[in-house]
């Protein structure tokens, strides 16, 4: 089954990062996995930046399913710009989008993916509802 990023999102986040030389596999291209580390990375560095990071002894956002689609290969040496967008604020859910292109070829899209979030009561382990600032934050 292959997902794509729907046209309605909203762009919340940008990100530079290099691929390293570790990134690739014995193919010479950047692993599968390391594309959801490309993912995870920007996804945390936004939450950082929106003051949304789970807090054990709190709550909030937990990833419940993510997908990628792969389109063309990274390589090493270069940079990444990976875009982070969101949409569909649901009772305790939203969507999280990325594309991931090369820095220096922008526009052309080689990596899509997105994560469904969800947001839980850590200690009582339970879904609940999004806050408004949260769902102002992706809405």
């Amino acid at each position: 089954m292959k997902l794509e990023v729907p046209e309605q999102k909203k762009l919340v986040f940008e990100l530079t990062m290099p691929i390293r030389w570790g990134d690739m596999d014995a193919m010479g291209h950047v692993n599968n996995t390391t594309y959801f580390r490309y993912m995870e990375t920007i996804r945390i560095d936004w939450m950082r930046a929106v003051g949304a990071m789970p807090n054990p002894l709190g709550e909030g956002p937990v990833i419940v399913n993510a997908f990628c689609n792969f389109y063309k290969q990274l390589e090493y040496p270069g940079e990444v710009l990976a875009r982070m967008y969101t949409s569909d604020p649901g009772r305790t859910t939203f969507e999280t989008w990325t594309t991931m292109e090369m820095a220096d070829q922008p526009g052309v899209i080689y990596a899509a993916g997105g994560a469904t979030a969800i947001w839980v009561d850590f200690p009582k382990q339970k879904a609940i509802e999004l806050p408004q600032w949260m769902r102002e934050v992706v809405s």
